[in-house]
């Protein structure tokens, strides 16, 4: 009886999934995005941010929500009509405070939950970035880009910012690197760490100088505290010669009127980042990593004793990266995530006896916040077939529930597909992590084609987390592979350090070894296997275009085409001096095997790429158009190493899709990829 109640449920489930609609690249900017959870003073409430895509105006609005812990009494706090983010509770737990960009520029504003208009708080010309807020909420740090002879004075800033973008002359000169740094050119200006006082109106910069504090990170940092005192604020900067070689940045501290900066982390010659408070003020705990100019050492957990003037790692027993981290209220603990075999679970360490516990196993969580009373944590987080909420984890009854249900209705509509975790052998014999995604409306009786996907980093973990990629090629008809090779975070610091200075070795033959796997699988077809990847995985797409010819046909973004002119020409040199620090590293160029080419093959660059630059694949299609190779050459003109979610992604994927059906059946792509180029935003129009 049981097994006939079994077939049923299944029949009933395969009927359900039949009737909903495949995932298209349009459905991809249907889903909403949750974000910045925050849990009251109280612990009874929950602020957070949604933010709502909208592909045909190439816009996306962001709000602030507030519900109680257990999911209920949601409402909407501000309006859709400008960008609302970044909500931070005020001590009392009787309003909120949030950014805003409703006025024009980028200001605090807060808002009393009993009603009533937004108070604006700052109004900063330069504008007012990640607020950190003083306990009587007095005194705001928050993050601006000054150019150090002006600091804090805005009118000064102002006055050359308008000369230099609107003047006769029109060059950038150094005298010393770096030039530019990820997508931008350095003009002079550096992030600094301001103190605003709402009772004077004064803005103090408490880190002057020619220095990046906190230390530069693509799209800004927030690495920056106050004291619980409100007399000191700490903060993360690297402040050493040749910046360009070194990773080499430090915690300093430094009073609030500006006076007694100290470094409290020189002994360290590796990075030491995103310093924090512990509540009692006694303690500041930071991420460490011990390697001077390796950026993919084991980062590490770490707390300083201000007492004391010491530091030391709380972390060392696990073997994997510290990812995220949050004191508890009471002082006691650290609750930390870990980038760990595909996921992102959360631990916790006791400050009293140092013992660590995992809490939540086999979760991607993106954010999270514990409850004073430590006794439940709310956090965000997806899986491949989920796209992401908030939910509530208690630490007593280990309950899991999802307190938002934003995309439940995308969800119950369109189908989102699950992937399969399996471990394949690879060099060396280690087992490499897989994840497998079946294409919509799978049929085992069938074959279908497949689509690999090689991460970037190189030292980064792909996780059982949603991504567009996971979908909209499923949804089209592939079977979409996303392996976790050496070099890989998450499986310990050795098979991480593996891939340095053997970027074509183990790596290698673990793709070739999943692909082999993947090709005993009843339900591919073998004879129509692709393969892409972005920025390493781009470099690897251009290396087994001259090492094998298995593949139908190859997709490279951001990709290094020459070893020798990524070495010359990017801009982090620690990167290159460390991971391709031998003296043949020229053997693993992808340009050195130039005679081997025959694959058609996809290439797409970013012209303000300064990580790997577009003039790679301009040489690589240069290459492949001259050798009658069938390629295509896309060029995001305003967009760097990360291309625009919703200006040029939709490209990206109607590209991918176009070059696939092509090469290897699949459903044709929604759009005309050279029509999307002439007129953007009237494809998007039905």
């Amino acid at each position: 009886m049981k097994h006939k109640l079994l077939i049923i449920i299944l029949v009933i489930s395969s009927l359900l999934i039949a009737q909903k609609k495949p995932f298209t690249i349009e459905e991809l900017y249907k889903i909403k995005s949750v974000s910045s959870q925050v849990i009251s003073p109280s612990g009874d409430k929950v602020a957070f941010v949604v933010s709502i895509p909208n592909l045909q105006k190439v816009k996306t609005s962001t709000s602030i929500y507030l519900m109680n812990s257990d999911g209920s009494a949601l409402r909407q706090l501000t309006s859709n009509d400008y960008s609302c983010y970044s909500p931070i509770w005020s001590k009392d737990g009787k309003g909120i405070y949030f950014n805003s960009t409703r006025n024009g520029s980028d200001q605090v504003y807060y808002l009393r939950l009993d009603g009533g208009e937004a108070e604006q708080i700052t109004n900063y010309l330069l504008g007012v970035s990640s607020p950190k807020i003083s306990n009587d909420g007095k005194n705001l740090l928050f993050g601006a880009l000054v150019y150090p002879e002006c600091g804090a004075d805005e009118e000064c800033n102002t006055k050359i910012s308008s000369s230099t973008e609107t003047g006769p002359i029109q060059a950038y000169l150094a005298d010393s690197l770096f030039i530019r740094h990820w997508n931008e050119y350095e003009t002079g200006r550096y992030s600094h760490v301001m103190l605003f006082n709402r009772e004077s109106k004064q803005v103090i910069d408490l880190t002057p100088g020619h220095f990046n504090s906190p230390t530069f990170a693509p799209g800004g940092s927030s690495n920056y505290s106050l004291s619980p005192d409100e007399k000191e604020a700490a903060f993360d900067s690297k402040r050493v010669e040749d910046p360009e070689n070194s990773t080499n940045s430090d915690i300093w501290t430094v009073n609030i009127d500006g006076t007694g900066l100290k470094n409290i982390t020189s002994k360290n010659e590796g990075a030491d980042n995103d310093p924090k408070y512990s509540p009692d003020g006694k303690y500041i705990a930071y991420l460490t990593q011990t390697t001077p100019t390796y950026e993919s050492d084991r980062i590490r957990l770490a707390l300083y004793d201000r007492k004391k003037g010491e530091s030391k790692i709380l972390t060392e027993s696990i073997d994997n990266w510290v990812n995220e981290f949050s004191w508890s209220k009471d002082s006691k603990a650290i609750y930390f995530t870990v980038q760990e075999k595909g996921y992102l679970p959360l631990h916790r360490i006791n400050i009293a006896d140092m013992k660590i516990e995992k809490l939540i196993e086999n979760v991607a969580i993106s954010s999270f916040d514990i409850s004073p009373n430590n006794d439940f944590a709310v956090f965000t987080y997806t899986y491949t077939h989920k796209p992401v909420e908030i939910a509530r984890f208690n630490f007593a009854t280990k309950e899991m529930k999802d307190l938002t249900h934003f995309n439940k209705e995308f969800t119950d509509s369109i189908e989102v597909r699950p992937s399969e975790k399996v471990w394949v052998k690879g060099a060396d014999g280690t087992p490499v992590h897989v994840f497998i995604v079946k294409p919509y409306n799978f049929d085992p009786n069938k074959k279908y084609p497949v689509v690999i996907n090689v991460h970037g980093g190189p030292q980064m973990q792909w996780m059982d987390s949603f991504r567009g990629d996971w979908q909209i090629y499923p949804g089209s008809g592939y079977v979409v592979v996303y392996p976790n090779p050496h070099g890989s975070t998450g499986y310990g610091q050795k098979y991480t350090a593996a891939i340095s200075n053997d970027w074509d070795g183990k790596v290698y033959e673990d793709i070739m070894k999943v692909t082999d796997y993947i090709e005993t699988l009843p339900y591919v077809d073998k004879n129509k296997i692709g393969a892409m990847g972005w920025s390493y995985g781009g470099y690897f797409m251009n290396l087994i275009q001259g090492k094998t010819k298995r593949y139908k046909c190859l997709a490279s973004m951001m990709g290094i085409y020459d070893l020798r002119q990524f070495k010359e020409d990017t801009e982090e040199l620690w990167f290159s001096n460390w991971d391709l620090g031998r003296k043949d590293y020229q053997k693993m160029s992808p340009s050195e095997y130039d005679a081997n080419f025959s694959t058609p093959t996809l290439i797409i660059a970013g012209k303000k790429d300064y990580r790997v630059t577009y003039l790679h694949s301009i040489r690589y299609f240069t290459v492949l158009q001259n050798k009658g190779i069938d390629s295509r050459l896309i060029v995001f003109k305003n967009d760097g190493h990360w291309p625009n979610n919703l200006r040029s992604m939709p490209l990206y994927y109607n590209a991918h899709l176009e070059w696939f059906h092509k090469y290897l059946g699949g459903l044709p792509a929604p759009w005309d990829s050279k029509k999307m180029v002439r007129n953007l935003k009237g494809i998007y129009k039905n």
